[in-house]
């Protein structure tokens, strides 16, 4: 069945491949992203574009209105858009730690809050939370990225308990490492905010892992398939994991003590 589809974080990686793939699959799919002026490939494609930012409540609020409006309702939210902003906790500006928190956990609660009248009415809905491996587990100089990814992985839980009851699902995505810009932009800010601090050293450890690691990262396809597989599933699972050492990842992370845990990670910086 033709589902009506947001998705947010669309102009790059996963959220753009998204986009492409669920138009070739015949459903209406809006693309929401700041930078639309990289999104005339998906409008070639039938994707409808719309300039959101997930920061500003009135640019969030105006998009749902003009896809409620277009078509009456919205049956998929992929709350996609995110970013990592890495250094280690002493060093990060508490005004990055707060954008951090209002991109990955406030923008896709709000959006949450904005969909979710109309899937009522409708008795059905999805909302699919992207959040990460990291939203599991946490690692040296990701401490504000991963307390958001754990902040929406907890979220969604709450809001699947309270949403059942009408009908709609909330499902998370966790990728592991994915070929897109992320590892770049991370890398780079933790060189910006640490590379010249105490904690020099193992943050240039750190960012020579994300390089490192870059050639052997599936492409997003991994993850579009996931996403594919909560839309289309009856009842779909509460959480789908998939990309570089995500299984491994996981399962390390539920079985070894913290301290165990600690080392094996920490070791992965000294290659």
């Amino acid at each position: 069945m033709k589902k009506v589809i947001l998705i947010t974080g669309a102009s790059a990686g996963m959220g753009k491949d998204f986009a492409k793939e669920l138009a070739k699959d015949g459903h209406i799919v809006y693309g929401a992203a700041r930078r639309v002026d990289k999104m005339n490939d998906l409008k070639a494609l039938g994707v409808k574009v719309l300039e959101m930012d997930v920061t500003d409540d009135a640019s969030m609020v105006a998009g749902i209105d003009t896809i409620i409006k277009a078509e009456g309702r919205i049956d998929v939210l992929i709350n996609n858009a995110g970013f990592g902003s890495y250094g280690a906790v002493e060093d990060v500006p508490m005004n990055d730690a707060r954008y951090q928190l209002e991109v990955n956990v406030f923008g896709a609660a709000r959006l949450m809050q904005l969909v979710l009248p109309s899937m009522r009415k409708h008795k059905f809905g999805r909302i699919i939370n992207v959040t990460s491996i990291g939203g599991k587990l946490a690692l040296a100089f990701g401490g504000w990225y991963h307390a958001s990814k754990f902040a929406l992985e907890a979220l969604s839980d709450s809001v699947r308990n309270e949403v059942e009851q009408f009908g709609i699902d909330v499902v998370v995505i966790e990728p592991g490492g994915i070929k897109t810009e992320w590892s770049g932009i991370a890398g780079d800010n933790l060189k910006k905010i640490s590379g010249h601090t105490a904690y020099k050293h193992k943050a240039d450890q750190v960012a020579a892992l994300f390089d490192t690691i870059d050639d052997k990262v599936p492409g997003p396809g991994v993850i579009t398939a996931l996403v594919k597989k909560a839309i289309e599933a009856i009842k779909p699972k509460t959480r789908y994991s998939g990309g570089y050492m995500a299984g491994p990842a996981l399962f390390m992370r539920k079985m070894l003590p913290d301290r165990l845990f600690d080392k094996m990670m920490m070791a992965q910086f000294k290659r």
